[in-house]
């Protein structure tokens, strides 16, 4: 018997009506907006008008991703719905799926198997529409910024420094750079251009660390769009702008509910990428989760050197946090592969592989429990290929460290599969923790990149060249030294190299950019070669994606 797809499975589940699962959720109609009989937006006045109790927040992160997969969407609800068999008042936060991945290569961020959430074709394509409006948000500043020169340039704004690109959620790399405005005195100055994928537009990161209406209003003010002829950083709030931008967000800034296969509550809510932005959900869809559940599940992107640390360092810093645990999820085939295996051959038993791969996985391990101070279980997805022998040298290395190991099979199980999971992830929460940021905001901008890549990396420094040098010295004068870290790195690797899997050691991380993002309030570290607007592999996803003539969709995964 053959397996069933993602969307098959998705697609035989019978959903509740979603004014049932906010009933579960306990939330009041009058906070549900409808779109459809399966998602709904909630207001976040519930934030100010209900009582303010904090359920325990549960972080679930990964080793460095390599092509074997590792499950860690699929882990976050699976893990949730296991909490619920076990009769804990349990929620997940999510991010939304952007349009590109999902026609590209690496297809929608709705779990797999038996640990989805659902409707899953809505959620993979236009859901609710908020990552168009944070598109439109984004080009209306453009055109406003381009008119205002067009129109006379009161404020001096120097064309060939302005940093404010357009945006549009897919995968195109024709638009990475573009020349605009040509055709002549009325149709616009002319002048070189470029567009980011809409997940990697300020607008989203601004949205995700946002905690009100008012304060996604000032962040969007303080969004630096280019500087003027005399060095002056130019903002959105300079072009009066913020007031039509927030006009436009004001429905997408409100969470939207729908629920996994087996009814647990979800919000499912923005969507940085990881290795250009923070990687993680809203605060507002996460202090919601925690207002209404007991337990709070929720996932950061790409490894733990990336979605974790962002996660811990920037927004939980912002929106004060405190993480109760922490589950890290790896599978034998993804270790075999760091430990220099080819996809081809992992269906066949190798310690000395997994030995050689391991590594990655103990260095995620000790920093979420050494830097961070946080508890932590491994959580390993075990597939039909993995031996026993395999799953028990996984468990003695992390035991090594004082950390269990829990075989996780919500793909194939659901939450059944996840129960062993959740008991452990429980009595991880009731544990008191000394939560700790990696480094502290009072250092220099240097400092705190070194800080990251010697404490979470395991790299031995940084290497900053002439132009980030001059950057840095720029961004001090302005004043924004003291702001977090936001690194653009690989996600295939602790270092800047993709090439150099587990754990390397005695790497320097090179920085060729930084800048400011200062609405969401963080300097952007750029590393390697990160592209802000990915492209279409030689065969697309969306190659695949088709429609019958009741509208069902196949070809999703």
């Amino acid at each position: 018997m053959g397996y069933l797809t993602d969307i098959e499975i998705a697609q035989q589940c019978e959903m509740k009506p979603i004014t049932e699962i906010a009933k579960t959720a306990n939330i009041d109609d009058k906070y549900i907006e409808q779109y459809g009989r399966y998602k709904a937006k909630v207001d976040y006045a519930l934030l100010n008008e209900t009582e303010k109790k904090e359920g325990k927040l549960i972080l679930v992160t990964a080793i460095t991703p390599t092509p074997a997969g590792e499950g860690k969407t699929t882990t976050t609800i699976g893990l949730a719905d296991g909490l619920r068999r076990i009769g804990k008042n349990v929620m997940v936060a999510l991010r939304e799926p952007s349009l590109g991945p999902v026609f590209g290569v690496k297809g929608g961020a709705a779990g797999g198997g038996y640990a989805q959430v659902v409707p899953m074709e809505d959620i993979n394509l236009h859901f609710t529409g908020d990552f168009h409006a944070i598109g439109a948000a984004n080009n209306l500043l453009a055109a406003m910024l381009d008119n205002h020169i067009h129109q006379g340039n009161a404020l001096g704004i120097d064309t060939r420094r302005i940093t404010w690109k357009r945006c549009v959620d897919m995968n195109d790399r024709q638009l990475r750079n573009v020349v605009d405005g040509l055709g002549g005195k009325v149709n616009g100055v002319p002048r070189e251009d470029g567009f980011d994928i809409t997940v990697a537009s300020e607008i989203m990161a601004v949205f995700c660390l946002a905690t009100s209406i008012t304060d996604l209003k000032e962040r969007l003010a303080r969004i630096i769009v280019g500087y003027s002829y005399d060095g002056k950083p130019v903002t959105a709030g300079d072009l009066k702008a913020v007031g039509a931008m927030t006009a436009l967000l004001k429905d997408a800034i409100k969470p939207n509910l729908v629920q996994t296969l087996e009814g647990t509550p979800a919000f499912v809510h923005g969507g940085p990428f990881a290795n250009i932005a923070h990687g993680c959900n809203s605060v507002i869809a996460t202090r919601m989760v925690m207002r209404l559940g007991d337990y709070a599940v929720t996932e950061a992107g790409f490894g733990a050197d990336l979605g974790a640390e962002k996660f811990l360092d920037i927004k939980c810093r912002y929106a004060g946090l405190k993480p109760s645990a922490v589950v890290m999820v790896a599978t034998v085939r993804a270790l075999k592969m760091h430990g220099g295996l080819a996809k081809t051959e992992l269906g066949s038993e190798n310690i000395e592989a997994l030995e050689k791969g391991v590594p990655n996985l103990l260095r995620h391990v000790s920093n979420i429990t050494n830097v961070y101070k946080l508890p932590c279980v491994v959580a390993v997805n075990r597939f039909p290929t993995d031996t026993d022998k395999e799953i028990e040298f996984i468990i003695d290395k992390c035991k090594d460290l004082g950390v269990n190991v829990v075989l996780s099979n919500v793909w194939a199980e659901g939450g059944k599969g996840g129960e062993d999971l959740a008991k452990e992830v429980v009595a991880l929460c009731e544990k008191e923790n000394d939560f700790s940021f990696s480094y502290e905001l009072d250092g220099s901008i240097e400092d705190k990149i070194e800080a990251i890549v010697k404490r979470v990396y395991g790299g031995n420094g940084i290497s900053v060249l002439p132009a980030a040098k001059k950057q840095i010295e720029t961004l001090r004068e302005l004043g924004f030294d003291k702001l977090p870290i936001c690194v653009a790195k690989t996600q295939y690797s602790f270092s800047d190299d993709p090439t150099k899997l587990g754990a390397p050691e005695n790497f320097t991380v090179t920085i060729k950019n930084v800048k400011v993002s200062a609405g969401a309030g963080f300097i952007v570290v750029l590393t390697g070669d990160i592209m802000t607007m990915p492209g279409l592999p030689k065969v697309p996803a969306a190659e695949k994606i088709d429609v019958d003539e009741n509208g069902v969709i196949s070809g999703l995964f």
